[in-house]
């Protein structure tokens, strides 16, 4: 320990852990930040509601962790999640989720993710996977890692699991064709030529086996590109 004339000088305190939280239920957010504070070494600094304010406020306040909810309407919380390891690559982006869709799972480590976490972890779990990101490691829920090794033997991203991830591009071309639109509305509306969006959906309809329309609807129903149908 350093010393002084005035005598000890006590050691400086380890800087917290600066993390923002996005998450579409408030009362979530809520407790996600009362069990980050309740720790000490953690501090929130921003709150959003969707993928799109997590990523503006990402940007301005550069946060040591960025712990995004999957599912949150608007942006893609994994556009978001790529956009920020682009921009921000002193943020680590956690998913924080209570999904365990293989798809997801696979969306998470293309986007560059440093982990991807269950909420029914339980807490020392969950705030000691936290501290290893900012550590730099990745985390993985164990649930999560299972998952994974049921694929491919042990965690990680093989071309077996590539071949089936949608890409963003192909996941819009997707939503817009099960919408309705032909090729000619789809490629206006995203801005593209029409051999670009024809292009997308034979690269989609071949990773997924789809032949016709309706399992088009069908697929992106279960992938959650498209809301499920209310039962009347």
């Amino acid at each position: 320990m350093l010393t002084t004339k005035n005598g000890p000088i006590p050691p400086e305190k380890p800087k917290p852990i600066r993390c923002l939280i996005a998450d579409d239920h408030e009362l979530v957010r809520f407790g996600v930040r009362r069990l980050l504070e309740e720790a000490h070494d953690f501090v929130v600094i921003a709150e959003a509601g969707d993928a799109s304010e997590a990523l503006k406020l990402t940007i301005e306040h550069q946060p040591d962790l960025v712990l995004l909810d999957i599912g949150m309407p608007g942006m893609s919380s994994f556009e978001a999640g790529k956009l920020i390891e682009e921009h921000c690559p002193g943020s680590r982006v956690v998913y924080l989720t209570m999904h365990e869709d293989k798809e997801y799972v696979r969306q998470a480590m293309l986007s560059g993710a440093s982990g991807y976490l269950l909420k029914d972890m339980p807490t020392i779990q969950l705030l000691r996977a936290l501290r290893d990101v900012r550590r730099g490691e990745r985390a993985w829920s164990p649930r999560i890692v299972h998952l994974l090794r049921q694929d491919s033997g042990r965690p990680g991203t093989p071309a077996s699991m590539r071949k089936s991830v949608l890409t963003a591009r192909e996941r819009q071309v997707m939503r817009l064709l099960a919408e309705g639109r032909t090729v000619r509305q789809a490629a206006a509306e995203l801005g593209v030529s029409v051999k670009t969006v024809e292009a997308h959906k034979f690269n989609l309809m071949r990773k997924l086996d789809i032949h016709n329309k309706a399992q088009l609807v069908t697929v992106a129903i279960q992938k959650k590109i498209l809301p499920a149908p209310i039962p009347m």
